[in-house]
């Protein structure tokens, strides 16, 4: 049977990039060649494997300038049934694609919100006048470049050349060590690796709710590597954390620190071990 997996697209996104990428890695484990199927949203990504729809997805979670993607993390959340299969980390190169003759003639700039802040630096100094709408994806604004040569959309090359856009400016993110970390998810349990993720829920808003569990993993020396903080959404001042930490789950140590985390925690979910895979710059232009 074959394997699907779903992406943000459509084609030409950083999703993309990081899909094909993690297909080059899993054909040479499975010598199978998956389906990629691209959605419109990263919620509608995610909820694909959640209904069946799809095998896998690849979704972004945290970006080195931006940080956390907020609706990866709130989907998982609520999704109880996906675990992380890959963590894949892509280098980020954009550039504003438009058929305008120069930057003095772009007036509307298009792109994914993320896409947009890792840029806002240069998009003050060069386009200080231009109007600045997000989009659901890096490559969704592409469709209006031809009706109208006062737009520009931020993208990545590969978009340019996937479509056959000019690139009017490149390199325009604000810094050069630009990179943003998907995960792989699916509905079967993962088969361990370097990292671990989970979040909880802590039972009330008193002294010390966080630090008992933050306690849980510094005695036992497991080094957190990320702490996030996200509204339950069920009341103002409510929230979640989300953890990742440099060990595997199926550890002594960490079954102990797990079982201990359990009871300073209203609700715990544990998303899964996994390892980390860097994709090099230099195959992202060929994916």
């Amino acid at each position: 049977m074959s394997v699907s997996i779903a992406y943000l697209g459509p084609p030409g996104t950083y999703s993309e990039a990081a899909t094909l990428a993690y297909v080059r890695f899993f054909k040479r484990k499975t010598d199978t060649e998956p389906l990629l199927c691209a959605y419109p949203s990263i919620a509608q990504t995610l909820q694909s494997v959640a209904q069946g729809q799809a095998h896998l997805a690849v979704v972004p979670v945290e970006n080195s300038i931006e940080g956390s993607v907020t609706i990866t993390l709130d989907m998982l959340w609520q999704l109880d049934t996906l675990q992380i299969q890959q963590a894949l980390v892509l280098p980020i190169r954009h550039a504003l694609l438009s058929r305008a003759s120069s930057l003095e003639a772009i007036q509307t700039v298009y792109s994914h919100p993320q896409a947009l802040a890792q840029c806002q630096g240069w998009l003050e100094k060069f386009l200080p006048s231009a109007q600045l709408v997000p989009a659901n994806s890096t490559t969704e604004g592409l469709q209006y470049l031809d009706q109208d040569d006062r737009l520009g959309v931020i993208t990545s090359q590969r978009a340019a050349q996937l479509y056959n856009l000019p690139i009017l400016a490149s390199a325009i993110n604000d810094y050069p060590d630009n990179y943003t970390r998907f995960w792989v998810l699916g509905k079967q349990l993962s088969l361990g690796g370097t990292h671990t993720s989970l979040a909880f829920s802590t039972p009330a808003n008193v002294p010390g709710a966080l630090v008992k569990p933050l306690q849980v993993f510094a005695s036992r020396a497991i080094n957190l590597s990320r702490i996030e903080s996200r509204p339950t959404k069920r009341s103002l001042g409510e929230y979640l954390f989300f953890i990742d930490f440099e060990a595997d789950s199926s550890q002594e140590s960490v079954k102990s620190a797990l079982s201990e985390l359990a009871s300073h925690t209203e609700i715990l979910k544990i998303f899964g071990s996994y390892g980390v895979l860097a994709i090099d710059s230099s195959t992202v232009l060929e994916a």
